[in-house]
């Protein structure tokens, strides 16, 4: 592709300068693909608007306007007008090729996640955090039909009010329903060397588990200050992560858990389908590490050796499945995580039958859905609650062994179902809480569930007092709700 000089278009850009209503107020930043400037308006804001501070992104026209630059460009300002949500910067206006080709955009003045790499190895409780901050981010681009393909540090920042991880930088990006610019015209892989999973070296640019791999080499780099892969500068140096392992990170660094281990390198299989299937998946982990199914990963003290490479390379491990080409859309809604929420002590008998029956329905037709099983708690605003029965026994314990007791059941059919039960498939939560329906509306919006089953009291005082719970629920959720009730005739 090529587009023609025109003499109206600016030869260099300067501070004052007024472009289609925006003034260039200050000169922020060139990058080897564009220059940013802080704008403002010269007028007041369309209707509905309100003032923000505004970014300006314009691409640098190097000599013979090189492609990669104004495709890419082409595939952002494409791409940022169907994003929305607090983990993009919001889109404002753009301007195309005829004139002068520009991006304005959300200016987000909090730190970028490039300055925590300057200092890294970071505290394993930071790298926590930050690994699920920028989970929670993806979870939300993937729903919403994109994958970056450039997740790096220096495409996150960081909201200076909520703190919230932003994802910037679209100019690699493939959108599901978008025509695929980069795919059509160029030839080569496209990222950043670090970061690429091992399908986009391939020339496979729809899978959302790319994003995931870039992740857990940034989760390696700030948990031993090292990258995993280094910085490949050949298509040869690239392609030793189809075969080679990295060194794992406990042999770095003595005091990494097993179980951060056991996630970084679950991030860095070669195979996607060997990886978290979402990042709503991974960001569950990351906030429950005690649930979290420990594999041989964890254990590992050096990488695979030169038997398993050769392996590899022979097979051609880096083939991808027919399904990791569909969109990241369907990827994510092919894995949901599901929620029982489940009285165990005070429900019937014939009510918890009947919601393990439907959460059993519900994971034989979503193979790939996780189940978190959750029973609250409940204790008192205010004043101190008895914590242990008349037996001296823990309540808390005591609720999540009758957690475990009521899923017996739905375990063993799923392993007689031939498929077997996934290593972390099911887990178990006790949370104390005064308010049942709201710790469970939080939970779920914490843990970016998309499917809340739960039981609903069918008489006297308790459906007065319970009952509301899951009302409630249903009515301040984000996700699906299904609210079981006992048939009459089993009562």
């Amino acid at each position: 592709m090529v587009v023609e000089a025109r003499p109206d278009r600016p030869a260099a850009l300067a501070v004052g300068q007024i472009v289609d209503g925006f003034r260039l107020d200050e000169y922020a930043h060139q990058g080897g693909m564009a220059t940013l400037w802080r704008v403002s308006r010269t007028g007041p804001p369309p209707t509905g608007e309100t003032d923000r501070p505004m970014l300006m992104k314009v691409p640098r026209m190097k000599g013979g306007d090189e492609p990669a630059t104004i495709v890419g460009f082409e595939v952002e300002q494409m791409i940022m007008p169907t994003l929305s949500g607090p983990h993009v910067p919001r889109f404002i206006a753009k301007g195309d090729f005829a004139g002068l080709p520009y991006i304005v955009m959300e200016r987000i003045d909090g730190p970028s996640l490039l300055s925590r790499f300057d200092v890294a190895p970071l505290p394993l409780d930071e790298v926590v955090r930050i690994g699920w901050q920028v989970a929670t981010a993806l979870h939300d681009l993937h729903q919403q039909h994109v994958v970056h393909l450039d997740v790096k540090p220096s495409n996150v920042v960081f909201r200076p009010d909520s703190g919230e991880a932003v994802l910037v930088d679209y100019g690699v990006a493939r959108h599901d329903r978008l025509p695929d610019l980069l795919d059509e015209e160029l030839e080569l892989p496209m990222g950043t060397s670090p970061y690429m999973s091992p399908e986009q070296i391939r020339f496979i640019r729809s899978d959302a588990r790319s994003d995931l791999f870039a992740l857990g080499v940034m989760l390696y780099h700030l948990t031993t200050g090292a990258r995993p892969f280094g910085a490949p500068t050949s298509q040869r140096g690239l392609r030793r992560r189809l075969y080679r392992d990295p060194i794992p990170p406990r042999a770095l660094r003595a005091d990494c858990p097993p179980w951060l281990q056991e996630v970084i390198l679950h991030c860095l299989e070669v195979r996607p389908e060997n990886r978290y299937q979402t990042a709503a998946q991974l960001a569950f982990d990351l906030q429950h590490p005690d649930q979290i199914a420990l594999t041989e990963r964890a254990a590992r003290v050096k990488p695979r050796g030169a038997l398993e490479a050769l392996k590899r390379w022979l097979g051609h491990i880096g083939d991808t499945s027919d399904e990791a080409r569909s969109g990241a859309a369907e990827q994510t809604a092919r894995s949901p995580i599901l929620l029982a929420a489940i009285d165990p002590v005070g429900a019937e008998p014939v009510l918890l039958e009947s919601t393990l029956q439907t959460v059993q329905r519900l994971l034989q037709t979503e193979p790939g859905a996780r189940l978190a099983c959750l029973t609250v708690m409940k204790i008192r605003r205010i004043g101190m609650d008895e914590l242990v029965d008349a037996d001296g026994s823990s309540k808390h314990l005591n609720l999540l062994v009758q957690l475990k007791h009521w899923a017996r059941p739905l375990t063993r059919a799923l392993a007689a179902s031939g498929r077997g039960v996934p290593a972390g498939r099911i887990t178990f939560h006790v949370i104390e809480a005064p308010d049942p329906a709201a710790a469970i509306v939080d939970y779920a919006r914490r843990n970016k569930v998309d499917h809340i089953v739960m039981g609903a009291r069918s008489s006297g005082r308790l459906r007065r007092h319970l009952g509301s719970v899951s009302t409630q629920v249903t009515a301040e959720a984000d996700c699906t709700v299904t609210v079981v009730r006992a048939a009459p005739s089993a009562r």
